[in-house]
């Protein structure tokens, strides 16, 4: 991990380097972070399924910093999870490359090329969306009451 940019209330963030073991970092600092807030586990393993594919994309493509960021709603409707998100958890991952990522349609026998699909039939919303220095690909989960 590069560095941990905020781990209190209701938004995490981190910066891995752009090397395989980032994202297995990713997804034990996401693990805890959702633990931490109570959430519950299934909904933390699909997180950590979804961000998984998404660091691994990025690492594929890109030799910067991968940013990965995770805000919870916020339950009085106050703070940056409520104006973010309002009702769902919300993902981010985000790459110096500014190309947004392309979805393949993957064969039953190829390794690879279901991570965008993964997102797409998991999420409630997600996106892409440039940046001053890249892109992000965001997801939003909804939390069961």
């Amino acid at each position: 991990m590069i560095g941990v940019t905020e781990t209190e209330g209701d938004c995490a963030e981190w910066t891995f380097p752009a090397r395989p073991g980032s994202v297995r970092g990713a997804r034990h600092a996401v693990r805890d972070a959702l633990h931490g807030w109570g959430l519950d586990a299934m909904v933390g393993d699909l997180v950590v399924l979804l961000v998984s594919e998404l660091v691994t994309n990025s690492l594929r493509y890109t030799s910067g910093p991968i940013g990965v960021r995770v805000v919870r709603p916020c339950p009085d409707g106050d703070g940056p999870g409520a104006a973010a998100v309002g009702e769902g958890l919300l993902v981010e991952v985000s790459d110096p490359l500014p190309d947004p990522p392309t979805a393949r349609t993957a064969g039953p026998d190829d390794e690879g090329g279901r991570g965008l699909q993964l997102v797409a039939c998991s999420a409630r919303r997600w996106g892409t969306r440039r940046g001053k220095s890249g892109k992000t690909v965001w997801f939003e989960l909804a939390l069961s009451g």
